[in-house]
């Protein structure tokens, strides 16, 4: 599992100390790599050139440092149900997540995967905006929280990963935006999902607008290197809002 597509063709590709440089007849190779599609193609159309007998999969993760340290990630595998390797992938994907997700075929874990950091770096984005506004008219997040648990509005980062420090205890904002998913790898993942969408014909309004927030998050001081929700930060969100809020 490595960040971009020129990684995991130096761990494959290299000439002298790539996968392919080895003996690889009859393995299975896994790669949970989120990168574009056409770089995970190429590399299991070399591997399948030179090995037939190997099989070579795409199975990118979600969940989060927290869903990594946890073994409660979900995995989405770049083959059908039928796959004759799926008992064995999917008690090997088992040891290190909690679901495994079959999405059809070769590179379609990484376009499930791509389609999925879209939705969530947009969900990012509206939560950050909405409890802005919502604070900036008077109300505590915890209370605004609640609300969009209960309402039409309820979304897992919300509940689970608020993008406002110390509404929910263990989301990485509260401490910091320390320990999360680094917003540099949300804009390549954002990135990667608005090309993807522009290549198979997709209508996609809020893509530019997103990867603009997350190009700009990524090179901000007071946001590189933090958990991607820290564009609450970025977008000018309150962050000392306990002081006008003084209950527990």
């Amino acid at each position: 599992m490595v960040p971009e597509g020129s990684h995991v063709r130096s761990v494959y590709l290299d000439p002298e100390k790539g996968v392919c440089s080895t003996d690889i007849a009859n393995k299975l190779i896994v790669d949970c790599s989120t990168i574009d599609t056409a770089t995970n193609l190429a590399v299991k159309d070399h591997i399948t050139q030179i090995s037939p007998s190997t099989s070579f999969y795409d199975a990118p993760v979600s969940g989060g440092v927290v869903g990594a340290i946890n073994g409660t990630i979900a995995i989405f595998l770049g083959c059908s149900e039928s796959d004759s390797n799926i008992d064995r992938l999917t008690r090997l994907m088992t040891l290190m997540g909690k679901q495994v997700i079959p999405c059809g075929g070769p590179s379609l874990g990484l376009a499930a995967k791509l389609s999925n950091n879209y939705l969530s770096g947009v969900i990012a984005i509206a939560c950050s905006e909405a409890f802005d506004m919502g604070m900036r008219s008077g109300l505590d997040p915890r209370t605004l929280a609640k609300v969009y648990k209960a309402g039409t509005a309820q979304n897992k980062i919300c509940d689970s990963f608020c993008p406002v420090p110390h509404v929910y205890p263990d989301a990485p904002s509260s401490g910091g935006w320390k320990q999360g998913f680094k917003v540099q790898l949300m804009r390549k993942d954002f990135g990667l999902a608005v090309d993807m969408a522009k290549r198979v014909g997709s209508r996609n309004v809020l893509g530019g607008v997103g990867l603009a927030v997350y190009d700009g998050a990524a090179i901000d001081p007071q946001c590189r290197d933090l958990d991607s929700r820290v564009v609450y930060r970025y977008l000018g969100g309150q962050e000392d809002w306990k002081l006008q809020h003084k209950e527990s």
